[in-house]
Formats: C-alpha cells, sequence, structure tokens
C-alpha cells in the first residue's frame, strides 16, 4: 500500500527556510515520525502456523533502521533468534517450533527507527498458534467409554463388545429409512434367527413428529432392546438448501449450508445446527430414560473420496469445508450432548482410510468403523481392515457397513475380524422367497448365519 501525504503551502516554506538556514529559523529539530506498520507475514491470532515457518516479516509505511535487536523477543524461545533489517522491512527469523503451542513475537518499544527522522517505533506483539500434533496411536486399548460417566449398561455393552472382538463377529441389520426393523424381520423370516444389532437412522428429524415419522415414539426401538437386541443408529444430518427454505438435503451440492459457518456464531446456520442437535439430544434421551445404551455414528464419511483420487469430493455437507471444521463439528456434538446429560452412546466414527486428518480424537471415539461396497474379495477386505487395525491398534474396528461384499466367514479366515457388520437396506425388497436382495441376498445371510463366529440375537447376554 502506498501512502500519499500533501503540505500546505505555509508548511513547505517552513521546511525550506529551515533547510536553508534562513532567519526565521528557529533552531528547532524537525518533526519525528513514528514508523507504523502496513503489514505482517504472521497476522496476530494466527492459527495452524507451519513448524518450518521459519521468520516473520513486518512491513513498515516508511523505510526504517534498527535501533535495538535486543528488544525482540520470541516466547517461548526458538533459537536461534535473529532481526534483519531492510528498506521498510523488519524481519525476525528463528529456529523450528513446536506442535499445538502458542507463541509470542514481542517487537518491543523502539525495536527500529523511522530512517529519515529518527522516530522510535511503539511496541508490536503478535500471537500465533502452531498445527496440532499429527496423530499417533497409543498401543494399550482404552477399555473406557470416552463419556464419562456413562450409563452403566452402555458401559457393559462396550465391555462385552471388547471382550468379543477378535473372536466372533455380531450381525447388523439397517432400518428401512423410516423407524423399522423390517430388515432384521426379513432375516429372521427367512434364517430364522434375528440379527444381533438393529440399526435405526433419523434421517428425518427435521420433520419428526408428523403423521409419517414420530421419533418420540420409540416402541419399535424398545421392543427391539426387550427382546435381547442391541441398538445402534445413525444420522444422515439433513439440512435446509438454503436460509429459510423448507426443502432439506445432506448433498453439499444441493445446499449452501456449509460447516465452518455452522460453527460461527451469529449465522442461520449455527442457529439451525444448535436447533436440531438440541432436537437429537432430545431423542437420545427418550432412549437414555429407559436405560437403552446406542452404538452412536453420526457424521459418517465425511472425507468422502477426496483422498482417492484427484478432484474427489466430499459427499455429505458435514465433510465439505475439510477436516478442520468437520473435527470441530464432532466434537461441538460431543460436547453438547455431554453437556444435556446425554450419556448413554457407543461413539462410531468411520474411515474410508487415508483420512487421519478428519480422525475427532481418541477423547472423542470408542469404535472405528469403514464401509465397503462391491467388493468380492475377502482377501481385498482383510487388506482394508489391517490397514485401519494397525492405525488404531486400540479401538475396537468394525466393518460399519456393506452391500455386495465377500462372505462373513471367508473375510474372518482371510483376516479381518471385524466387531460387527452390517449391510446397508434394500430400497425395493419385496420378501418374495426369489427376491434377490441389493445389498445381501437371502444365500449371502443364510451363509453368514451358519458361521460359528458370527453372533444373532438370541446368543447375546442380558445386559439389562
Amino acid at each position: 500500500m502506498k501512502m500519499f501525504y500533501k503540505m500546505s503551502a505555509a508548511a513547505l516554506l517552513a521546511v525550506v527556510l529551515w533547510a536553508c538556514g534562513g532567519d526565521d529559523n528557529t533552531g528547532d529539530e524537525p518533526t519525528t515520525v513514528t514508523p507504523a506498520v502496513e503489514s505482517s507475514s504472521i497476522e496476530s491470532g494466527a492459527g495452524n502456523v507451519a513448524l518450518s515457518v521459519g521468520s516473520v516479516t513486518v512491513t513498515y509505511v516508511r523505510p526504517v533502521a534498527e535501533a535495538d535487536a535486543s528488544a525482540v523477543t520470541l516466547t517461548p524461545a526458538a533459537e536461534p533468534l535473529t532481526v534483519k533489517v531492510q528498506n521498510r522491512t523488519l524481519t525476525v527469523e528463528f529456529g523450528e517450533l513446536e506442535y499445538e503451542t502458542e507463541y509470542t513475537l514481542r517487537i518491543g518499544a523502539g525495536a527500529v527507527k523511522d530512517k529519515a527522522t529518527g522516530g522510535r517505533s511503539e511496541e508490536l506483539t503478535i500471537r500465533f498458534t502452531t498445527v496440532d500434533k499429527p496423530y499417533t496411536p497409543p498401543t494399550d486399548p482404552t477399555l473406557a467409554l470416552v463419556t464419562p460417566d456413562a450409563l452403566p449398561v452402555a458401559q457393559r455393552v462396550y465391555d462385552y463388545l471388547w471382550d468379543s472382538y477378535g473372536e466372533r463377529i455380531l450381525s447388523g441389520a439397517m432400518a428401512r429409512v423410516a423407524w423399522n426393523t423390517d430388515e432384521a424381520d426379513w432375516v429372521a423370516k427367512w434364517t430364522g434367527k434375528y440379527p444381533a444389532m438393529a440399526t435405526f437412522d433419523y434421517i428425518q428429524l427435521y420433520a419428526s413428529p408428523t403423521d409419517w415419522i414420530d421419533y418420540t415414539d420409540i416402541s419399535a426401538v424398545k421392543q427391539w432392546w426387550q427382546q435381547g437386541g442391541l441398538v445402534s443408529a445413525c444420522w444422515h444430518w439433513v439440512v435446509p438448501t438454503s436460509q429459510g427454505s423448507t426443502d432439506y438435503t445432506y448433498d453439499p451440492t444441493k445446499t449452501s449450508f456449509r460447516p465452518k459457518n455452522a460453527l460461527k456464531e451469529g449465522t442461520w446456520e449455527n442457529t439451525q445446527m444448535k436447533a436440531d442437535l438440541s432436537k437429537m439430544a432430545d431423542m437420545l434421551l427418550l432412549l437414555q430414560a429407559e436405560g437403552i445404551p446406542v452404538v452412536w455414528r453420526p457424521l459418517h464419511e465425511a472425507a468422502g473420496n477426496i483422498y482417492e483420487y484427484t478432484g474427489g469430493k466430499a459427499w455429505f455437507w458435514w465433510g465439505y469445508d475439510g477436516a478442520e471444521a468437520y473435527v470441530a463439528l464432532w466434537r461441538t456434538m460431543f460436547d453438547y450432548f455431554r453437556s444435556r446429560g446425554v450419556n448413554n452412546l457407543i461413539w462410531v466414527w468411520t474411515t474410508q482410510t487415508k483420512d487421519d486428518a478428519f480422525y475427532p480424537g481418541d477423547d472423542y471415539v470408542d469404535i472405528v468403523g469403514t464401509d465397503i461396497y462391491n467388493s468380492l474379495s475377502a482377501s481385498d477386505i482383510a487388506a482394508r481392515y489391517a490397514v485401519i487395525k494397525a492405525r488404531f491398534p486400540h479401538k475396537i474396528v468394525t466393518l460399519s457397513e456393506l452391500g455386495n461384499v465377500a462372505d462373513v466367514a471367508d473375510q474372518w479366515e482371510a483376516g479381518a475380524e471385524w466387531c460387527y457388520f452390517m449391510p446397508w437396506y434394500d430400497y425395493d425388497n419385496d420378501w418374495t422367497s426369489t427376491y434377490q436382495h441389493q445389498h445381501a441376498t437371502m444365500a449371502w445371510w443364510r451363509r453368514a448365519l451358519e458361521s460359528e463366529r458370527v453372533v444373532t440375537r438370541d446368543q447375546l447376554p442380558d445386559f439389562r
């Protein structure tokens, strides 16, 4: 930015007379100018600063000269620290920084002076924070739920999952969009056994309660739990396509709703997010009041295929703004539920591999899941399990969704020792004996439940 200065005729005459030693010269020194800052390479309050940034450059409006390098400090220290002045810039160079650290760069009063007039600078303080430390999994498993003071029955379920993990695999079924156990009933009709876990979806939370969906009526979930089944839930979190719209979607290409804005106070997205979280907490508390623990899998598949190939994109709005916003959103949900006293949840995060940056953190995740579709190679599936298990040896690893994949027994023999598996529901299931389920056929289910490794509902202990 260039600065232009104008002088009145009288002021100009005074300067000329002083410079020439005229009779009107009183002997006063010329007016000094305090160096004014134009910009800095790192703004105060900046975050995610790279450890190797190496320097901060401060640019002044006018040329400056070094006055006192000892007045420049960086706290905590990152030696060696050097100060250089050239024309209008002051450059402070320093050594390697530390992860997750707030630094304060102080350029003390008088550290530089105006080159023409000798005016001394005022103090300048720049505070910045470095990037988070990359995730490195611990080697010992954590057997307590991440929710403090978790409902005892939720902890009992989690203990059972840990005890079974690596020995047996629980079977699961997905609700057909609405509030039901249709898929689990379909499995029982053709195999004679119910899956161990039923998963429900709060996808229509925005509309409930209405004549076609009412999540306050928990009778279907309560009945499943009382019959000895485990309860799981996901939330395809749909949002308005724009402010004030009555059309809803989870597709980021069809909505202006952005997670970064949802995390900013005063935005319409923030208002919507708070209302939705409040409503969701209400629903979960209804289950908690009945002593029902929930294997809870929100904000799934966040990374989409952005790490799979150039031009890959997030599939859902909650992943649209990238990993940092996503993690903040997950933790916001977690902390809000805690503030509401929701303590019946077992938190499941879905990885697609290569997406470590999206991991919310050990203190926010109980189980790590992955979703696999259209893979008939048991060895390929086992290879993915091995990758995830190596990344999260301290967490339970599960097959949180599947469709059209190799037999469970074959997966297990190949080394994929998932905690549980859950085929996605069929969109057009007509219940006839010849119908071919698009994600898990009757033959697939029969082979699965014939395996001595697979747990069905009748084989579960009474957690109540």
